[in-house]
Protein backbone atom coordinates (compact mmCIF):
# COMPACT_ATOMS: atom_id res chain seq x y z
CA UNK A 1 0.00 0.00 0.00
CA UNK A 2 1.56 3.29 -1.13
CA UNK A 3 0.88 6.65 0.51
CA UNK A 4 2.13 10.02 -0.71
CA UNK A 5 2.21 13.04 1.61
CA UNK A 6 2.12 16.12 -0.60
CA UNK A 7 2.88 18.91 1.89
CA UNK A 8 4.72 17.58 4.91
CA UNK A 9 6.25 21.05 5.32
CA UNK A 10 3.00 22.29 6.88
CA UNK A 11 4.15 20.48 10.04
CA UNK A 12 7.10 21.25 12.29
CA UNK A 13 10.27 19.43 11.28
CA UNK A 14 10.65 18.27 14.87
CA UNK A 15 7.31 16.42 14.83
CA UNK A 16 7.72 12.75 13.95
CA UNK A 17 5.28 11.73 11.21
CA UNK A 18 5.90 8.03 10.56
CA UNK A 19 4.03 5.99 7.99
CA UNK A 20 0.73 4.67 9.34
CA UNK A 21 0.60 0.94 9.98
CA UNK A 22 -0.22 -0.96 6.80
CA UNK A 23 1.51 1.55 4.54
CA UNK A 24 4.60 -0.19 3.16
CA UNK A 25 5.71 2.55 0.76
CA UNK A 26 5.63 6.11 2.05
CA UNK A 27 6.78 9.11 0.04
CA UNK A 28 6.80 12.67 1.37
CA UNK A 29 7.24 16.10 -0.20
CA UNK A 30 7.89 19.28 1.74
CA UNK A 31 5.47 21.10 -0.53
CA UNK A 32 3.70 20.54 -3.82
CA UNK A 33 2.92 23.28 -6.32
CA UNK A 34 -0.72 23.85 -7.20
CA UNK A 35 -0.23 22.20 -10.59
CA UNK A 36 -2.43 19.28 -11.63
CA UNK A 37 0.31 17.71 -13.72
CA UNK A 38 2.76 17.72 -10.82
CA UNK A 39 0.19 16.30 -8.40
CA UNK A 40 -0.71 13.50 -10.83
CA UNK A 41 2.95 12.70 -11.45
CA UNK A 42 3.72 12.46 -7.74
CA UNK A 43 0.63 10.38 -6.96
CA UNK A 44 0.46 8.19 -10.08
CA UNK A 45 0.91 4.91 -8.20
CA UNK A 46 -0.53 6.02 -4.88
CA UNK A 47 -3.32 4.22 -3.08
CA UNK A 48 -3.50 7.01 -0.51
CA UNK A 49 -2.88 10.74 -0.77
CA UNK A 50 -2.17 12.65 2.43
CA UNK A 51 -2.48 16.41 2.09
CA UNK A 52 -3.19 19.55 4.03
CA UNK A 53 -4.01 22.46 1.72
CA UNK A 54 -3.14 21.17 -1.76
CA UNK A 55 -6.23 21.45 -3.95
CA UNK A 56 -7.24 18.13 -5.48
CA UNK A 57 -9.85 18.51 -8.18
CA UNK A 58 -11.74 16.23 -10.51
CA UNK A 59 -9.09 16.30 -13.25
CA UNK A 60 -6.51 14.96 -10.81
CA UNK A 61 -8.76 12.28 -9.35
CA UNK A 62 -9.75 11.05 -12.81
CA UNK A 63 -6.10 10.39 -13.66
CA UNK A 64 -5.32 8.32 -10.57
CA UNK A 65 -7.00 4.92 -11.10
CA UNK A 66 -5.24 3.31 -8.11
CA UNK A 67 -6.35 6.00 -5.67
CA UNK A 68 -8.50 4.71 -2.82
CA UNK A 69 -8.27 7.37 -0.10
CA UNK A 70 -7.57 11.07 0.25
CA UNK A 71 -6.65 11.71 3.88
CA UNK A 72 -6.54 15.39 4.80
CA UNK A 73 -4.49 16.66 7.72
CA UNK A 74 -7.13 19.28 8.49
CA UNK A 75 -10.79 19.58 9.41
CA UNK A 76 -11.90 21.58 6.37
CA UNK A 77 -12.42 19.69 3.11
CA UNK A 78 -12.99 22.64 0.77
CA UNK A 79 -9.80 21.87 -1.16
CA UNK A 80 -11.00 18.48 -2.48
CA UNK A 81 -13.72 17.76 -5.04
CA UNK A 82 -16.08 15.65 -2.93
CA UNK A 83 -18.32 14.74 -5.87
CA UNK A 84 -15.37 13.48 -7.90
CA UNK A 85 -14.30 11.33 -4.96
CA UNK A 86 -17.76 9.78 -4.79
CA UNK A 87 -17.86 9.23 -8.57
CA UNK A 88 -14.54 7.38 -8.53
CA UNK A 89 -15.03 5.41 -5.29
CA UNK A 90 -12.35 7.38 -3.45
CA UNK A 91 -12.85 7.84 0.27
CA UNK A 92 -12.29 11.32 1.72
CA UNK A 93 -11.27 11.61 5.36
CA UNK A 94 -10.56 14.68 7.44
CA UNK A 95 -9.30 15.13 11.01
CA UNK A 96 -11.33 16.55 13.86
CA UNK A 97 -10.70 17.10 17.55
CA UNK A 98 -6.93 17.58 17.41
CA UNK A 99 -6.81 21.33 18.15
CA UNK A 100 -9.33 21.63 20.96
CA UNK A 101 -6.62 23.10 23.20
CA UNK A 102 -4.46 24.89 20.65
CA UNK A 103 -7.16 26.96 18.90
CA UNK A 104 -8.94 28.21 22.06
CA UNK A 105 -5.63 29.22 23.63
CA UNK A 106 -4.63 31.01 20.44
CA UNK A 107 -8.03 32.72 20.46
CA UNK A 108 -7.23 34.27 23.82
CA UNK A 109 -3.71 35.19 22.73
CA UNK A 110 -5.27 37.23 19.92
CA UNK A 111 -8.04 38.56 22.14
CA UNK A 112 -5.72 39.73 24.92
CA UNK A 113 -3.31 41.31 22.45
CA UNK A 114 -6.19 43.22 20.90
CA UNK A 115 -7.75 44.32 24.17
CA UNK A 116 -4.45 45.29 25.79
CA UNK A 117 -2.64 46.53 22.65
CA UNK A 118 0.09 43.96 23.27
CA UNK A 119 1.98 44.18 19.99
CA UNK A 120 1.70 47.96 19.99
CA UNK A 121 3.35 48.20 23.41
CA UNK A 122 6.00 45.64 22.49
CA UNK A 123 6.98 47.88 19.59
CA UNK A 124 7.11 50.94 21.87
CA UNK A 125 9.60 49.16 24.12
CA UNK A 126 11.97 48.02 21.36
CA UNK A 127 11.84 51.12 19.10
CA UNK A 128 12.87 53.54 21.86
CA UNK A 129 9.50 55.26 22.33
CA UNK A 130 9.30 54.31 26.01
CA UNK A 131 12.82 55.52 26.74
CA UNK A 132 12.14 58.78 24.92
CA UNK A 133 8.93 59.28 26.92
CA UNK A 134 10.90 58.91 30.15
CA UNK A 135 8.06 57.81 32.44
CA UNK A 136 8.20 54.57 34.40
CA UNK A 137 5.25 53.26 32.37
CA UNK A 138 3.64 53.97 29.02
CA UNK A 139 -0.16 54.13 28.82
CA UNK A 140 -1.15 56.03 25.70
CA UNK A 141 -3.53 53.24 24.61
CA UNK A 142 -6.07 52.04 27.21
CA UNK A 143 -5.63 48.51 28.58
CA UNK A 144 -9.04 46.85 28.46
CA UNK A 145 -9.92 44.01 30.85
CA UNK A 146 -11.83 40.92 29.81
CA UNK A 147 -13.62 40.65 33.15
CA UNK A 148 -17.22 41.91 33.00
CA UNK A 149 -17.12 42.08 29.19
CA UNK A 150 -19.62 40.24 26.99
CA UNK A 151 -18.21 37.71 24.54
CA UNK A 152 -20.33 36.72 21.56
CA UNK A 153 -19.44 33.40 19.95
CA UNK A 154 -20.45 32.51 16.40
CA UNK A 155 -19.92 28.79 15.90
CA UNK A 156 -20.55 26.71 19.00
CA UNK A 157 -18.76 23.45 18.32
CA UNK A 158 -16.13 21.80 20.47
CA UNK A 159 -13.77 24.77 20.14
CA UNK A 160 -16.49 27.36 20.72
CA UNK A 161 -17.49 25.57 23.89
CA UNK A 162 -13.91 25.45 25.16
CA UNK A 163 -13.58 29.18 24.45
CA UNK A 164 -16.74 29.60 26.52
CA UNK A 165 -15.15 27.84 29.50
CA UNK A 166 -12.01 29.96 29.36
CA UNK A 167 -14.00 33.18 28.91
CA UNK A 168 -16.08 32.45 31.99
CA UNK A 169 -12.87 31.87 33.97
CA UNK A 170 -11.90 35.42 32.99
CA UNK A 171 -15.25 36.63 34.33
CA UNK A 172 -16.85 37.28 30.94
CA UNK A 173 -20.53 36.87 30.08
CA UNK A 174 -20.83 34.55 27.08
CA UNK A 175 -23.56 34.65 24.43
CA UNK A 176 -23.92 31.85 21.86
CA UNK A 177 -25.25 33.19 18.58
CA UNK A 178 -28.04 31.33 16.83
CA UNK A 179 -27.77 31.02 13.05
CA UNK A 180 -28.55 34.26 11.30
CA UNK A 181 -32.27 34.71 10.63
CA UNK A 182 -33.40 31.90 12.95
CA UNK A 183 -35.11 31.91 16.31
CA UNK A 184 -32.91 30.66 19.17
CA UNK A 185 -33.23 26.88 19.40
CA UNK A 186 -33.25 26.92 23.21
CA UNK A 187 -32.30 29.09 26.17
CA UNK A 188 -28.58 28.45 25.63
CA UNK A 189 -28.64 30.48 22.41
CA UNK A 190 -29.28 34.15 21.69
CA UNK A 191 -30.61 35.68 18.49
CA UNK A 192 -27.82 36.52 16.04
CA UNK A 193 -28.57 40.24 15.84
CA UNK A 194 -28.81 40.53 19.62
CA UNK A 195 -25.36 38.99 20.00
CA UNK A 196 -23.97 41.52 17.52
CA UNK A 197 -25.58 44.35 19.48
CA UNK A 198 -24.39 43.24 22.93
CA UNK A 199 -20.90 41.84 22.33
CA UNK A 200 -17.79 43.66 23.54
CA UNK A 201 -15.78 40.92 21.85
CA UNK A 202 -17.01 38.79 18.95
CA UNK A 203 -15.20 35.48 18.35
CA UNK A 204 -15.68 33.54 15.11
CA UNK A 205 -15.50 29.74 15.10
CA UNK A 206 -17.91 28.69 12.34
CA UNK A 207 -17.07 26.85 9.10
CA UNK A 208 -16.91 28.68 5.78
CA UNK A 209 -20.04 27.83 3.78
CA UNK A 210 -22.28 29.63 1.33
CA UNK A 211 -24.30 30.83 4.32
CA UNK A 212 -21.30 32.15 6.25
CA UNK A 213 -19.24 33.69 3.45
CA UNK A 214 -18.85 37.40 4.31
CA UNK A 215 -21.15 36.88 7.28
CA UNK A 216 -19.35 39.81 8.87
CA UNK A 217 -19.97 42.59 6.37
CA UNK A 218 -20.99 46.24 6.29
CA UNK A 219 -24.58 45.38 7.24
CA UNK A 220 -23.77 43.12 10.18
CA UNK A 221 -21.02 45.45 11.37
CA UNK A 222 -23.59 48.26 11.52
CA UNK A 223 -25.55 46.25 14.11
CA UNK A 224 -22.65 46.20 16.58
CA UNK A 225 -23.40 48.71 19.31
CA UNK A 226 -20.53 48.14 21.76
CA UNK A 227 -17.57 48.89 19.45
CA UNK A 228 -16.31 45.31 19.77
CA UNK A 229 -13.02 43.63 19.09
CA UNK A 230 -13.53 40.92 16.45
CA UNK A 231 -11.43 37.75 16.70
CA UNK A 232 -11.31 35.36 13.75
CA UNK A 233 -9.83 31.87 14.06
CA UNK A 234 -12.36 30.36 11.65
CA UNK A 235 -11.81 31.21 7.97
CA UNK A 236 -10.79 34.44 6.30
CA UNK A 237 -13.75 34.38 3.93
CA UNK A 238 -16.22 34.71 6.79
CA UNK A 239 -15.41 38.41 6.96
CA UNK A 240 -15.42 41.08 4.28
CA UNK A 241 -11.93 42.50 4.76
CA UNK A 242 -12.74 45.83 3.15
CA UNK A 243 -15.74 46.26 5.45
CA UNK A 244 -13.53 45.49 8.47
CA UNK A 245 -11.07 48.18 7.40
CA UNK A 246 -13.86 50.72 6.94
CA UNK A 247 -15.38 49.86 10.33
CA UNK A 248 -12.07 50.27 12.17
CA UNK A 249 -11.25 53.52 10.43
CA UNK A 250 -14.72 54.83 11.34
CA UNK A 251 -14.20 53.65 14.96
CA UNK A 252 -17.26 51.45 14.55
CA UNK A 253 -15.31 48.48 15.97
CA UNK A 254 -12.36 48.45 18.33
CA UNK A 255 -10.07 46.24 16.30
CA UNK A 256 -9.54 42.97 14.45
CA UNK A 257 -7.39 40.04 15.60
CA UNK A 258 -7.17 37.25 13.05
CA UNK A 259 -5.34 34.03 12.28
CA UNK A 260 -6.99 33.57 8.87
CA UNK A 261 -7.24 35.49 5.62
CA UNK A 262 -9.21 35.38 2.38
CA UNK A 263 -6.06 34.26 0.56
CA UNK A 264 -3.28 32.36 2.30
CA UNK A 265 -0.53 33.36 2.42
CA UNK A 266 -2.08 36.82 2.59
CA UNK A 267 -2.03 38.68 -0.72
CA UNK A 268 0.01 41.87 -1.04
CA UNK A 269 -3.13 43.83 -1.93
CA UNK A 270 -5.26 42.63 0.99
CA UNK A 271 -6.91 45.75 2.46
CA UNK A 272 -6.12 44.47 5.96
CA UNK A 273 -2.49 45.45 5.37
CA UNK A 274 -3.52 49.08 5.68
CA UNK A 275 -4.24 48.36 9.38
CA UNK A 276 -0.85 46.78 10.12
CA UNK A 277 0.19 49.55 12.55
CA UNK A 278 -3.15 49.83 14.33
CA UNK A 279 -2.75 49.12 18.08
CA UNK A 280 -5.81 46.85 18.15
CA UNK A 281 -5.03 44.83 15.02
CA UNK A 282 -3.20 41.51 15.40
CA UNK A 283 -2.27 39.05 12.65
CA UNK A 284 -0.97 35.49 12.91
CA UNK A 285 -0.20 33.25 9.91
CA UNK A 286 -2.95 30.59 10.17
CA UNK A 287 -1.12 28.70 12.87
CA UNK A 288 -3.73 28.62 15.67
CA UNK A 289 -4.21 24.89 15.02
CA UNK A 290 -0.53 24.04 15.20
CA UNK A 291 0.76 23.77 18.75
CA UNK A 292 3.31 20.99 19.17
CA UNK A 293 0.83 18.88 21.12
CA UNK A 294 -1.90 19.45 18.54
CA UNK A 295 0.34 18.34 15.68
CA UNK A 296 1.29 15.17 17.52
CA UNK A 297 -2.36 14.44 18.33
CA UNK A 298 -3.39 15.09 14.73
CA UNK A 299 -0.89 12.55 13.40
CA UNK A 300 -1.99 9.95 15.94
CA UNK A 301 -5.62 10.38 14.81
CA UNK A 302 -4.60 10.30 11.15
CA UNK A 303 -2.46 7.21 11.56
CA UNK A 304 -5.30 5.27 13.15
CA UNK A 305 -7.76 6.36 10.46
CA UNK A 306 -5.42 5.33 7.65
CA UNK A 307 -4.50 2.04 9.34
CA UNK A 308 -8.14 1.20 9.92
CA UNK A 309 -8.90 1.98 6.29
CA UNK A 310 -6.04 -0.21 5.03
CA UNK A 311 -7.27 -3.05 7.22
CA UNK A 312 -10.71 -2.94 5.59
CA UNK A 313 -9.41 -3.40 2.06
CA UNK A 314 -6.90 -6.19 2.63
Amino acid sequence: MKAVFLDRGTFLDSVDLPAPQGVNYYETYGSTPQDDAVIVERCQDADIIIANKVKIGRKVIEQLPKLKLIQLTATGINNVDKDACADHNVQLYNIAGYAIKSVPEHTFMLMLNGMRAGLYYHTKVVDGTWQEDGNFCLLDEPLLDLEDKTLGIIGVGTIGKRVTEIARAFGMTVLWAEHQGREPRDSDYTAFDEVLARADVLSLHCPLTEATEHLINAETLSKMQQTPLIVNVARGGIVDSAAIVDAINAEQILGYATDVFAQEPISDDDPLFTLADHPRVVFSPHNAWGSLAAQEKLWAILSKQVSDFVATIK
